[in-house]
Formats: C-alpha cells, sequence, structure tokens
C-alpha cells in the first residue's frame, strides 16, 4: 500500500513548452520488479530493449527507491552514459556526465527530521530493524542492519543516533511481523508530514512529506522541456503509485498488486516475462 502527506506533484504548463523533438519520449524505469527479478538479474531481452531506446536517443531515467550507489550499476548495464537518475525514492536526483570527477552530480537532495516517524514506529513494530540514508549520501543502522538497495555498508548506530540525524531515506524492516502484521502496525502508527510506501515484505521507506519519483520527474520533464504526453513510466510497487499516475503513460508490471495496476493506464507482463521489454520496443 502507498499512504502520502501532500503528494500533489506541482507541474508545469505543457503549453509553454516550446516544440520538443517529436520523436523523443521520457522514459521512468523503477528497477527492481521492472528492469530486474528478485534476485537482481536483468534479461537479455530487457537490457537490449532499454539500451535500443537509450541509442534511439529517448531521455530514459531510472527512478528507484534504491540510494546512488546501487543506481549506478543499472544505469551502466543500459547504457545510460549522459542524462538523469532519481534515487531514494525521489530524495535525490542526479545528472550523469563521465566527464565529471565521478561520473554524476548531485541535482537535487530533498532532506527532513526522521524524529518524529522514527519515535512513533520504535515500539509499535515487533523486531524492528532502522536504517537512514543521510545528507551525505552515508547509511547509518541499527542491529546489523544492510541491504543491498542501500549501495554502501550502513555503519552501525544506536536508535537515538538516528533521531537527530538529517535524513534523505529512512527503512524500516521486521523479520519478527508478518507482512500483514507490518502493514498493519504502519497503518496505525498513523505517521503525520513524511511520505511512506509498504513494499512487498515487511518493508517501509520514509521520504520527506511531498517527496515521491512523481515530484523528482516533474522537475525533470520542466528542465527538459518534455510535454507530459510524450511521458511513460513502468514500475511494479506501491511506491510507483505516483510516477504511475503522473505519466502520460503509465504501465504496471503484470505481478503487480491491485493497487498499483489500478494507478496505470495499461498492464503489461511480469517481470518474470520480460514485460518492461515489450514496453520498451513499443517505443522504437
Amino acid at each position: 500500500m502507498t499512504m502520502t502527506a501532500n503528494t500533489a506533484v506541482p507541474g508545469i504548463d505543457d503549453q509553454a513548452i516550446a516544440a520538443p523533438a517529436a520523436a523523443q519520449f521520457m522514459v521512468a524505469l523503477d528497477v527492481d520488479g521492472t528492469l530486474v527479478d528478485h534476485d537482481g538479474h536483468m534479461s537479455d531481452s530487457v537490457r537490449a530493449a532499454a539500451m535500443a531506446v537509450v541509442d534511439a536517443e529517448h531521455e530514459v531515467i531510472i527512478a528507484t527507491g534504491r540510494s546512488v550507489g546501487a543506481l549506478l550499476p543499472v544505469v551502466a548495464q543500459i547504457g545510460v552514459v549522459r542524462g538523469y537518475g532519481v534515487c531514494s525514492n525521489g530524495g535525490v536526483t542526479l545528472r550523469l556526465d563521465p566527464d565529471l570527477e565521478r561520473g554524476y552530480e548531485v541535482l537535487d537532495k530533498v532532506t527532513f527530521s526522521p524524529r518524529a516517524a522514527l519515535t512513533t514506529l520504535r515500539d509499535k513494530i515487533p523486531g524492528a530493524r532502522f536504517a537512514l540514508e543521510d545528507a551525505h549520501g552515508n547509511f547509518l543502522s541499527t542491529s546489523r542492519f544492510q541491504d543491498a538497495s542501500f549501495g554502501i555498508e550502513a555503519r552501525g548506530v544506536d536508535f537515538g543516533h538516528l533521531l537527530d540525524t538529517e535524513a534523505v531515506r529512512v527503512v524500516v524492516n521486521s523479520a519478527e511481523a508478518s507482512t500483514d502484521e507490518f502493514a498493519a502496525a504502519i497503518s496505525a502508527a498513523g505517521l503525520h508530514g513524511v511520505t511512506y510506501a509498504v513494499g512487498w515484505s515487511a518493508w517501509l521507506d520514509i521520504a520527506a512529506a511531498g517527496v515521491t519519483k512523481a515530484s523528482a520527474l516533474e522537475k525533470l520533464r520542466a528542465r527538459l522541456g518534455i510535454h507530459r504526453s510524450r511521458t511513460v513510466a513502468v514500475g511494479d510497487g506501491s511506491n510507483d503509485i505516483e510516477m504511475l499516475r503522473w505519466a502520460g503513460r503509465g504501465v504496471a508490471m503484470g505481478q503487480a498488486q491491485a493497487a498499483v495496476r489500478a494507478a496505470a493506464n495499461e498492464v503489461t507482463a511480469s517481470v518474470s516475462d520480460d514485460g518492461a521489454a515489450a514496453v520498451l520496443r513499443s517505443l522504437l
């Protein structure tokens, strides 16, 4: 499920956009469950289709809950050398350029105080583990919590340290609660002043109020001057709902839950059947 506060995406006036390249699409692609399966594998069909869309000079933008270090290998796999990326569910936006020292620069970063959310959740989720991406790109975590989506190894800290750290992204996970128990606990917690999405498992991502993949993509759309009708988004998770609604053509993956499918204009095949490849080939 997705529960958000202040999720309206400020738009730009399409009438003010002067004649974008007729053939160019802005294509926003989720990663896990869309470009790669839940083992992190990208099929040859998906890779080839994504590379073909990049080669056709469409604006391909990875939009993921992953942090920077876990996004970069994906853009390399599909051949995006110059362009943009959206990380941390919209909390961080990158400009990719091989001429830059690290191959990218941070264009935008939205931080928030996690204190209220963390203190609200601490006693409501059995066996909760917490991790936090700070304003400098570091990850801090309790209970030896590590995950590939962090992109770097988290440094262990006590819970109190997290409360006063300015955050881009907060992750909450439980090895003890079932998915239903976890979702119920989050719902009962009544979080305010943040945007959050509950994942497939006992997993919660928290960002600043109003920050989603869609909010970051809309800023990039304004920067690129692309008409809304030329935007395409593909995703499968609850953190993709706003993005699918934002896009001129929002496509849900076949295995997506009902709420995600309902937010889309169409549904493609599942990740195991290379659904993203079919969408990408349709743009060529």
